[in-house]
């Protein structure tokens, strides 16, 4: 009786870690979408394509392209966080985290 009930206590334990650890990467994944459509979106569009008045003025990338996406993540995050051309830093504004869901956003677009 006493190793079902340690068995139960186990198993309950380990699904309420994974429930807690499930919704934060849901959570992240939203954060980033909702970061980049407030902050990105305006040069490089909703899709990434850069297909807006404001990207086009400034040529900002496509980030869907092949140029962009064969750049590495620690790439994508260097250019996220001090700038580029252009593009100005978010490195004081969003948290490591943060850029590193926001290179994660980046790598789906494509797929989109």
């Amino acid at each position: 009786m006493e190793q079902i009930i340690g068995r139960m206590a186990t198993a309950t334990i380990f699904i309420f870690l994974a429930a807690l650890a499930f919704p934060s990467g849901l959570r992240a994944q939203n954060d980033a979408a909702k970061t980049f459509k407030t902050n990105c979106t305006l040069c490089h569009g909703e899709d990434g394509s850069a297909n807006t008045p404001t990207g086009k003025a400034l040529k900002a990338r496509d980030l869907r392209s092949d140029e962009v996406q064969k750049q590495t993540d620690a790439q994508l995050a260097a250019i996220i966080t001090k700038g580029s051309g252009k593009m100005p830093a978010f490195g004081s504004k969003f948290s490591p985290d943060m850029i590193k869901s926001l290179v994660a956003y980046i790598r789906q677009l494509p797929k989109k």
